[in-house]
């Protein structure tokens, strides 16, 4: 059956920008970034939407499950990217946040846009990571119709793992299968068909917001500071001990004592200096109010 895409608000024409290849430099990339401009207000539209799959991500990952994105093309990489950003930034394991995508890791730097066809495909690389019903799958889609993100939210579904959809086309098949729909409509691209551009700027931001908000709930932001970033390198060294000092306004001597005392542990580090408390007593009381640095103050004032 012939795939009609005249339907598809992301494959059709925008008029604002039908004499872009005959323009100046400048006027070129100010027409793009006219239509940028526009990306962060659809975004806005659905926060109730990203609010509740952040609430419903949060919930499944204290179960024990995991968060685990997966599209084709674009936005399957948008989806890798985010995850594998999510274990430096904030302490997690590499398993906690996963991407897949249609075609394996290969289609992460080469296109292998004919994997997106195939639901099998999808139900067989959960089926690999053994989805159960503690994971949230999001499956992502510019279109909202590509068949290797619906085969993944109906399998999602089938075993009650939760279903969340990210897409740029309103009323889209994805948006019908998944529990939660986000659906930012940002109109024709650019260029034509190209979701990459709009599209794919409106599903990072919305990635940014469901991992980070996910994270803040998880207890790894404290204030506006990562305090679980792993210590990897020699900046991220040096910002460690800055954040010891900023959430505790301690000399520079003293964040060094508790970064080393704590085993370079930032969150415990932050505790220890905030409570009074020793190591051990610090880490059982984290334990207790899970790894929430405010909460665990709360609970021995």
């Amino acid at each position: 059956m012939e795939i009609d895409l005249s339907k598809l608000t992301t494959e059709s024409r925008n008029p604002r920008t039908s004499n872009i290849d005959n323009v100046s430099t400048l006027e070129m990339v100010k027409l793009i970034n006219e239509e940028d401009k526009l990306v962060p207000l659809t975004v806005e539209k659905e926060l109730e939407n990203i609010s509740k799959a952040i609430d419903v991500i949060v919930e499944r990952l204290r179960r024990g499950g995991r968060l685990i994105y997966i599209g084709a093309g674009t936005s399957g990489r948008l989806g890798i990217l985010d995850a594998s950003e999510c274990p430096p930034t904030y302490g997690v394991s590499e398993e906690l946040v996963q991407g897949l995508i249609a075609g394996g890791y290969e289609a992460i730097f080469r296109a292998k846009e004919g994997a997106e066809d195939s639901k099998e495909l999808a139900i067989e690389d959960l089926k690999s990571k053994s989805l159960n019903e503690n994971d949230v799958v999001v499956g992502l889609a510019a279109s909202g119709r590509t068949p290797y993100v619906i085969g993944a939210l109906e399998y999602a579904n089938r075993i009650g793992a939760a279903s969340i959809s990210i897409t740029c086309n309103g009323d889209s098949e994805v948006s019908k299968v998944s529990k939660i729909s986000i659906a930012p409509v940002v109109g024709a691209e650019v260029v034509t068909g190209s979701t990459r551009l709009k599209s794919g700027t409106a599903q990072k931001l919305v990635l940014n917001m469901l991992s980070t908000g996910t994270m803040i709930k998880l207890g790894k932001v404290y204030g506006n500071l990562m305090v679980d970033v792993r210590p990897t390198n020699e900046k991220l060294i040096v910002r460690a001990k800055n954040i010891i000092k900023e959430a505790t306004n301690c000399s520079e001597e003293v964040a060094e004592e508790f970064f080393e005392k704590s085993g370079r542990n930032v969150k415990l580090g932050i505790f220890m200096i905030l409570s009074g408390k020793d190591i051990e007593e610090s880490k059982k009381i984290l334990s207790d109010n899970e790894g929430v640095i405010a909460k665990a103050l709360n609970s021995i004032k």
